[in-house]
């Protein structure tokens, strides 16, 4: 299995630290609102690669933190200046951000649960890790790398030799250019150095310090605590979206590596931009969208998690209603197949050319995820395979036995994928009254009036499909 380092910035075949153990941090969300389909991305890249590590026998430790302290808006190393996204949440829904963020949070939960995330086996949030960050920011005081200056405590990164290695963001270009648009700071050292500890008599949520008894701390030190909180001071692998890659993760490595003087992490795997009808996400321009946008205006938050599997994660991906649609009906197809699978019932001899079909479809899904989780090469191997047990079926050429042993592997797939099993919803009764009026009509030759109740039931988002077996519906 090979993986995109960013560190490395080459793909490079994983080896874990301890033999089929993996230790992975994710990024998870800010929750001052509802995570939009960008950050569902990132998340469901993490996803996958989790469930696919466990596919091939690994046993992974899997910690996404809830960040319910405010972070910045400032993109850049100077983040402290800019607004926190809490406290303005909080001013415009008119709560505090105590309030806001366990109402985010829970709604962070239901996409979770919603977009089929396995449970990371550890979600810490920040509000309850403040005296190990104390304790960490204490650490690198000591080992001088930090400094306090008016209560607030910043980390000094030309003492960290290797700053810069992750992003390229080393100190001799921030200072010749890549910091340009960072606020100057009078009290720091160097403007480009982070905060570790802010005080702030005026910031609503606070805590008291060694430091200052109103202060509360810097985005970046939430994640390295909680990282090696649970999984350790080296980890395997640490995932997010490419716009943590600098400052977040780069400031996470300094400090983490400056308390420990040990390797932070050993790969890094970044997930590319998402844009929407071609254009950057924008609530101005109109084309902003959470789950819950998606769910109102009909679309299924596995047709979602489809789209994503269909562009590589470090490939940019151009999100449209016109994908999403497109990704519906591939699922569609699959379900149907699936359905079918489950109700075949053909005398007939094992076909000796179907272990062959099986065993190919296997080694081609196997291939295509190793090769740094080709998602959309994963998909065509099993759109193929699809094809051509549909032509077996509809040759009469496939046993009971057959059809089983074909559910069972694409059961086997959708460990990884997550996306193949149908959510089965109950019908509701006036549509169960319909569909068996539809069946009394059918059996007195009534085809005409048979027809309408199906065009009604059609206008109302059911889709009924005659078989053998009977009458088999879904959701339009």
């Amino acid at each position: 299995m090979k993986l995109y380092n960013s560190l490395k910035r080459k793909k490079e075949e994983f080896r874990p630290i301890e033999d089929k153990k993996v230790r992975m941090y994710n990024c998870g969300p800010t929750v001052y609102s509802y995570a939009h389909i960008g950050n569902l991305r990132s998340f469901t890249f993490a996803d996958i690669l989790r469930r696919y590590l466990e596919y091939t026998g690994f046993k992974v430790k899997q910690v996404m933190n809830i960040t319910d302290v405010g972070h910045m808006t400032a993109e850049s190393l100077d983040a402290e200046s800019g607004k926190d996204k809490m406290e303005e949440a909080a001013r415009k829904e008119n709560k505090d951000p105590w309030q806001i963020a366990e109402f985010y949070t829970e709604a962070f939960l239901e996409d979770s649960e919603r977009m089929n995330f396995l449970q990371p086996h550890e979600r810490p949030k920040a509000t309850e890790m403040i005296e190990d960050m104390i304790e960490l920011i204490r650490k690198l005081i000591k080992k001088g790398y930090a400094y306090v200056i008016n209560n607030c405590v910043y980390f000094d990164i030309s003492k960290f030799r290797g700053y810069g290695k992750l992003s390229g963001n080393t100190v001799e270009k921030l200072k010749h250019g890549a910091g340009g648009r960072v606020k100057k700071n009078p009290d720091k050292k160097s403007q480009f150095d982070f905060a570790l500890w802010i005080e702030d008599s005026n910031h609503i949520m606070h805590w008291s310090s060694p430091w200052g008894e109103h202060g509360y701390p810097g985005w970046h030190v939430e994640c390295s605590v909680m990282a090696m909180k649970y999984l350790g001071e080296t980890i395997d692998i640490h995932t997010g979206g490419e716009d943590n890659k600098f400052p977040h993760h780069e400031c996470e490595i300094a400090q983490s590596e400056g308390a420990t003087g040990r390797k932070f992490c050993n790969y890094w795997l970044h997930v590319k931009h998402l844009l929407v009808d071609g254009n950057k996400m924008s609530k101005s321009k109109g084309n902003f969208y959470t789950l819950r946008d998606l769910i109102e205006k009909g679309y299924s938050p596995k047709a979602l998690r489809f789209l994503y599997l269909k562009a590589h994660y470090r490939k940019q991906m151009n999100f449209t209603l016109e994908g999403l649609k497109e990704a519906e009906d591939n699922l569609a197809s699959i379900w149907d197949f699936m359905d079918r699978l489950e109700e075949w019932n053909f005398e007939y001899d094992n076909n000796p050319k179907l272990e062959e079909l099986m065993e190919k479809a296997r080694k081609g899904f196997e291939r295509e995820m190793d090769d740094d989780l080709n998602t959309p090469g994963a998909l065509a191997v099993i759109f193929d395979f699809v094809k051509s047990v549909n032509k077996l079926m509809d040759q009469k050429k496939l046993s009971n036995a057959d059809s089983d042993m074909v559910y069972d592997l694409i059961t086997r797939f959708d460990q990884v994928l997550g996306v193949l099993e149908r959510d089965r919803e109950e019908l509701p009764d006036w549509a169960k009254k319909l569909i068996e009026k539809r069946e009394k009509l059918r059996k007195e030759k009534k085809w005409k009036q048979a027809d309408k109740v199906r065009d009604e039931l059609r206008e109302k988002g059911i889709v009924v499909e005659d078989t053998p077996q009977g009458p088999r519906y879904r959701y339009a």
